[in-house]
């Protein structure tokens, strides 16, 4: 395991010196938050792909293969599908409007007061996400290191950390780019044909598995649909997405660039699902559908290689980990402390703002690393996390950008309606039940529609001011002139 070892300390080196070139670059909020608002579609792409692929996609993804067969596809299909759709209709109007969280895109659009509130369930749901992610180091280090469960999440933890407190959204998109770059070989490149081959090939694996092993509804419909309602949908309103979105330099970049890593994401999903599929023909009485990805790496690749794939699911993870640390740490700070401590005024320091932002980042992670040692159940925190989204934010959100007639007391009724709904029926019907999330979905829905038509629309110079921005024709939100970056 010697060259494995390497190529695992080697990548996680890499990460951290990453992080110090990222800090000599991050020397504003706008620098430090979103890189500059300036990354050109190469960058972009490998990014964003990056972000939304991290343990769950990789590990979990070659699971539900392991369970269901090429159906199980479905969970990271629905990312990508939400992926593409965020980029087509709405990424284009969300990078024109030069903000840093969702929670201050809600208070332009109906005139302020429902930040806070918003911010508490982004801030919920982006804490539960990184320490989702935190949590899969336990798996992947116990593969390589047979590491303690608590150790693993603290070596993990602290590295992404580190390169994050460090350079912020700049060393989180040059990692994300290497990550990238090292999932793609790993996963797709070696450890895909790999595991073909290893399973004698797809007739070999048609003639020893079920034939709902190869159809392609054959998780279930039911499964399918929720799938899409919390993943697909989720994808659409993510502080942790949304961010990204901000880097991008143009509208072009944002929505062919996002385009591309959705297109990724289809072809990521399908990847995951075969290798499952090939792992339940050579492994066929795993104790857990999850252990599939460990031991088919452990047991089957050859030295070298198994380091590189053990490091793109490590890649996969702290992908997703870091992406969620900086935007869970961005709401704490811009959507919460700040407004709760009053603090409209802003500071003519750049580094001030920078330090104060990375001052969040550590007591996040710290947070966030404490956490993920006391949880067990990462499925459970999950679907808190994406119910929460999807239940409360979902429609005011997506309610302020095609419905003109949405107003701030809707906006706020709606967030809390369904999120109070979600967290009721989760304690009713059990955390992993479907009915949460529809029926808070529907309750905030009606929630919105209701109590907007029974208060007095938005003020006509707010949603003028709305349009203005949208349009990207506010000029103290143009940046200064920069060079593009790659």
């Amino acid at each position: 395991m010697a060259v494995d070892y390497t190529v695992i300390v080697v990548y996680l080196a890499g990460m951290l010196a990453m992080g110090w070139w990222g800090m000599r670059r991050a020397r504003s909020k706008s620098e430090f938050l979103v890189a500059g608002r300036r990354l050109g579609p190469v960058m972009y792409s490998g990014t964003m792909a990056a972000i939304v692929l991290g343990g769950a996609s990789t590990i979990g993804g070659v699971g539900l293969g392991y369970q269901y067969g090429l159906s199980g596809a479905w969970m990271v299909f629905t990312i990508g599908l939400g992926l593409l759709a965020l980029s087509v209709f709405f990424s284009a109007r969300i990078a024109r409007l030069k903000v840093y969280t969702v929670s201050e895109m809600l208070d332009l659009r109906y005139g302020g007061r429902a930040g806070v509130i918003s911010g508490v369930v982004m801030w919920a749901y982006t804490l539960m996400l990184a320490v989702t992610s935190t949590i899969a180091y336990a798996t992947i280090f116990d593969v390589l290191f047979d590491m303690n469960r608590t150790v693993a999440i603290i070596l993990g933890g602290s590295i992404v950390v580190a390169y994050s407190t460090l350079g912020g959204m700049w060393s989180i998109t040059l990692t994300d780019m290497v990550q990238f770059v090292v999932k793609t070989i790993g996963v797709l490149l070696l450890l895909l044909p790999i595991a073909v081959v290893k399973a004698g090939g797809f007739s070999e694996m048609k003639a020893k598995l079920p034939t709902s092993y190869f159809d392609p509804l054959g998780i279930g419909g039911e499964t399918i649909f929720t799938y899409v309602l919390i993943y697909t949908f989720g994808m659409l309103i993510g502080q942790d997405i949304w961010q990204r979105v901000f880097t991008a330099r143009g509208d072009r970049t944002a929505k062919w660039g996002g385009t591309v890593a959705g297109t990724y994401c289809l072809v990521y999903a399908l990847a995951g699902a075969v290798i499952g599929t090939a792992a339940k023909v050579i492994y066929p009485k795993l104790g857990s559908p999850d252990d599939a990805f460990a031991t088919i790496v452990k047991d089957e690749l050859p030295v070298g290689v198994r380091g590189l794939v053990l490091a793109a699911a490590l890649a996969a993870v702290m992908s997703t980990s870091s992406g969620a640390l900086i935007a869970c740490a961005t709401v704490a700070n811009n959507d919460i402390w700040s407004r709760l401590r009053g603090a409209v005024r802003r500071t003519d320091d750049p580094h001030d703002e920078v330090r104060g932002n990375r001052v969040f980042i550590l007591i996040m992670g710290i947070g966030v690393i404490g956490t993920a040692i006391a949880l067990n159940n990462v499925v459970e925190a999950l679907t808190v996390a994406y119910n929460l989204l999807v239940g409360g934010l979902l429609v005011p959100i997506l309610g302020g950008l095609l419905w003109k007639r949405g107003t701030v007391q809707g906006a706020l009724a709606s967030v809390i309606v369904g999120g109070l709904a979600v967290i009721g029926l989760m304690a009713g019907y059990g955390i992993l039940a479907n009915e949460p999330v529809y029926y808070g979905l529907l309750a905030s829905l009606v929630a919105y529609v209701a109590v907007s038509l029974a208060t007095k629309p938005t003020d006509a110079a707010v949603l003028a001011a709305w349009r203005e921005r949208l349009a990207g024709r506010n000029p103290e939100l143009v940046s200064e002139p920069v060079p593009a970056h790659q």
